[in-house]
């Protein structure tokens, strides 16, 4: 295992790993703790109480976080010619259909969303290898597939985020940078988790939200009480 720095090691003695924080209090500890020289990204972890191994406790949903990610994120739409304005105007970066689908079978996926139309879906499904994997693939549950091209594209590009829960049960995203002010993080991440709050599996048996925790990259992580975020 690496061995910590003298600003790490100073990091984590500032989180008392016994401790549950309020959510103002997280927000502002996870600034106060970052060792990055670069705007970090300030991430939240949620553990659920639900198996994802089975398939009426799966969480997944979206979330529009009230003052996006902090992340410039880059935006393909795979749409047909009479569509190519609307995505454009929206502010995709690169739209396109058979040209960029021939890119990705070789290969290219430098993208962070695919926004794409019912019509379109069909050629995509031979691609789902290398979407799939990189969690690109469109998809209708999280507005990435649809006619609304415009929207969805504006959307993702102001902080419409999709979440999914892993096999372990935990909910993974970004909610912000900490040059964020402590208010947007809190927001954010209240946001978020009554969002989560929403998709609890009728199915799901005990206590639905198991930790809360936020950290920036290379920083520790710090738990915060669900009460604070009103759950």
């Amino acid at each position: 295992m690496a061995q910590l720095t003298k600003k790490q090691k100073e990091a984590q003695a500032k989180v008392d790993k016994n401790k549950l924080y309020t959510i103002d209090e997280a927000a502002a500890l996870v600034k106060d703790v970052n060792t990055a020289k670069f705007d970090a990204s300030v991430d939240i972890a949620v553990r659920l109480g639900v198996d994802p191994k089975k398939a009426n406790q799966m969480v997944r949903g979206v979330v529009s976080l009230p003052h996006g990610t902090g992340k410039d994120v880059t935006v393909l739409a795979l749409v047909t010619p009479d569509k190519e304005a609307e995505a454009k105007a929206a502010g995709a970066d690169y739209v396109g259909l058979d040209e960029y689908l021939d890119k990705i079978k070789n290969g290219w996926t430098d993208v962070d969303v695919i926004v794409t139309m019912p019509a379109v879906m069909g050629k995509l499904g031979p691609l789902g290898r290398v979407l799939g994997p990189r969690g690109l693939m469109p998809n209708p549950k999280a507005g990435t597939v649809t006619t609304e091209v415009g929207k969805a594209v504006a959307d993702v590009k102001a902080g419409k985020i999709d979440f999914k829960v892993d096999r372990y049960g935990i909910i993974h995203a970004a909610i912000g940078k900490v040059s964020f002010e402590p208010e947007k993080l809190k927001d954010n991440a209240a946001e978020l988790v009554q969002t989560l709050q929403k998709l609890k599996p009728t199915a799901a048996k005990g206590l639905y939200m198991r930790s809360i925790t936020i950290s920036s990259t290379m920083s520790p992580g710090i738990s915060i009480d669900p009460k604070s975020l009103n759950v």
